[in-house]
C-alpha cells in the first residue's frame, strides 16, 4: 500500500498525495471535504484562495512569499 505524502511547495501550497484516499480533511466543527475520487490536492498556505482550505493558485497571482520551508527540528 503506497504512503501518503505532502510536499511543501516553495512559495506555494501543501501537496498531498493520498494514492490509497486515506486522508480526511474536516472543518473546524467536523464536517468533513468531499475527497471523492482525488488521490492528490493541494492546501493553500496563502489564505488568499477562494476554496478554502484547498489552493486555486491565487498564491502566484499575489506573489506569496513563505516564511520558509521544511525544517528539521532542532534538539
Amino acid at each position: 500500500m503506497a504512503q501518503v505524502k505532502i510536499t511543501v511547495r516553495n512559495n506555494g501550497p501543501l501537496r498531498v498525495d493520498d494514492p490509497n484516499s486515506m486522508v480526511e480533511v474536516v472543518d473546524m466543527d467536523g464536517n468533513k471535504y468531499d475527497l471523492t475520487g482525488r488521490v492528490a490536492f493541494s492546501l493553500c498556505r496563502c489564505g488568499a484562495t477562494a476554496n478554502r482550505p484547498f489552493c486555486d493558485g491565487t498564491h502566484g497571482k499575489i506573489g506569496f512569499q513563505a516564511t520558509d520551508c521544511a525544517v528539521k527540528p532542532t534538539t
